[in-house]
């Protein structure tokens, strides 16, 4: 058992220097000078001399990898630099940051979860019913319309018609109303379907077949259903979670919400590399390390799945 964890910890080190390097090189060859933007961004007047020494400075007249190297460094001591745009550590912004975007995520994941479990349980014990056809239809437009889609929707009624709710989020309750329900809506869509599908394939082993002809009762025969399908719902969860993280970027970026989304775009249009770096450092190691925690969380829901 210590061999197979020290092992995967060893696959996700190694996943993760493969993924920065390949976004260091992106960014390396990308087109624009992150040492203009900032000077650009002061109002000071651009001159080869000054140009020279901010990049300098920056420490972008390094070869590729040397900057590599030293950043990589950095981050193993926990440090991941000092940020182009305001000369600030890149730590502590990317932490406020997922401190905001984790709140709406868990939020957002949360009433995905509840109201998908609920109807894709139900659509799926009451197939062909009424129920089951508007659950089905409700399912499928919300998991056809994209998240800038609803957030302008959803704006234009709640913010602007009605007034009820903020047009740039606070970070208040108030405010997190509209990102959670445009994260949510589309999830629920993609929820409901999977949920209702991996019910109704237990629906159709033997073991519910022997449960009726033994005359186990309804709600008993329902449990053991649910609770073999759980195994398989938490997989799909944990898939749903790097998507869920990359889908905020857009929401954070449209309402405001002060969350690491919001961060990463500001720092995109300035081209401050440390903190984009720090963000693809730590969404890579959330998705690898949930995928890897949901495949083990599944085996042991479900025996039947071969142990490593």
């Amino acid at each position: 058992m210590i061999r197979n964890i020290l092992k995967k910890i060893a696959e996700i080190v190694l996943i993760l220097v493969i993924l920065s390097f390949f976004v260091f090189l992106l960014l390396y060859i990308a087109p624009g000078d992150p040492a203009e933007k900032r000077l650009t961004s002061q109002g000071v007047a651009i001159t080869k001399q000054v140009l020279d020494a901010e990049r300098e400075r920056l420490g972008l007249l390094k070869p590729f990898l040397v900057r590599y190297g030293e950043w990589l460094l950095s981050v193993i001591r926990g440090d991941f630099g000092i940020s182009f745009k305001d000369d600030m550590p890149v730590a502590p912004k990317l932490y406020k940051g997922l401190l905001n975007t984790f709140f709406l995520a868990f939020t957002s994941l949360s009433v995905s979860l509840t109201v998908s479990f609920i109807l894709g349980v139900s659509s799926a014990l009451r197939k062909d019913s009424m129920l089951d056809h508007a659950v089905r239809i409700y399912s499928f437009i919300a998991n056809s319309l994209p998240n800038f889609l609803i957030s302008v929707l959803l704006m234009y009624f709640f913010c602007i018609k009605l007034n009820i709710f903020p047009v740039i989020a606070s970070g208040d309750i108030q405010g997190l109303v509209m990102p959670v329900l445009c994260l949510s809506i589309p999830m629920t869509g993609r929820f409901i379907r999977q949920i209702r599908t991996e019910v109704l394939n237990q629906m159709n082993e033997d073991y519910v077949m022997g449960m009726k002809c033994r005359g186990v009762k309804k709600h008993y025969i329902a449990l053991n259903i649910i609770r073999n399908s759980l195994g398989h719902i938490f997989t799909i969860v944990a898939i749903q979670i790097g998507t869920l993280m990359g889908g905020s970027v857009v929401i954070e970026a449209i309402f405001r919400w002060p969350g690491i989304g919001k961060l990463v775009m500001d720092s995109i249009s300035a081209r401050d590399y440390p903190v984009i770096m720090g963000f693809v450092l730590i969404m890579g190691t959330i998705y690898i390390v949930v995928n890897t925690l949901s495949d083990m969380l599944d085996k042991i829901l479900d025996p039947r799945i071969e142990k490593e």
